[in-house]
């Protein structure tokens, strides 16, 4: 059974972050230069949230704050729902739904390792398929 170690495996390793004591104007700065939709929210390599567009959409904007003075500690998504590597996919999937959230912190005895997206879990998804559909064809019409 697949699990998440396995999907951290095939992605980049990349996990971009922000300070809790940065403006949401910066956050949401670092999320368009790398064209995501989330960072963890670190402090001192410590794990406080998570913070999305759609923190920036309801705790901001619709609030009426200024994203150039509110603070990212002010609006994030705390406490962090997270998962461990060793979790398996349909596991995170579940997690992922039942909870309504698309961003989800891997983590470890050690803190941190990765991060795992709604986006992430559906390539993951859709390329084992991919694989099984084309291991089936080959074997039922012998294709070497």
């Amino acid at each position: 059974m697949p699990t998440v170690r396995d999907l951290l495996a095939r992605k980049s390793g990349d996990v971009h972050s922000i300070a809790p004591s940065d403006t949401v104007l910066a956050a949401a700065q670092v999320m368009n230069q790398h064209s995501i939709g989330g960072l963890v929210v670190l402090e001192d390599g410590t794990l406080l949230g998570v913070f999305t567009e759609r923190d920036i959409l309801r705790r901001v904007v619709a609030a009426g704050r200024s994203p150039a003075e509110t603070k990212v500690r002010e609006v994030m998504t705390s406490p962090v729902i997270t998962c461990l590597p060793e979790t398996s996919i349909e596991e995170c999937g579940a997690i992922l739904s039942g909870k309504r959230i698309r961003h989800l912190p891997v983590t470890d005895a050690r803190g941190l390792i990765g991060l795992v997206t709604s986006g992430d879990l559906l390539a993951f998804q859709v390329a084992e398929k991919t694989a099984t559909i084309e291991y089936l064809n080959n074997y039922m019409f012998d294709v070497r």
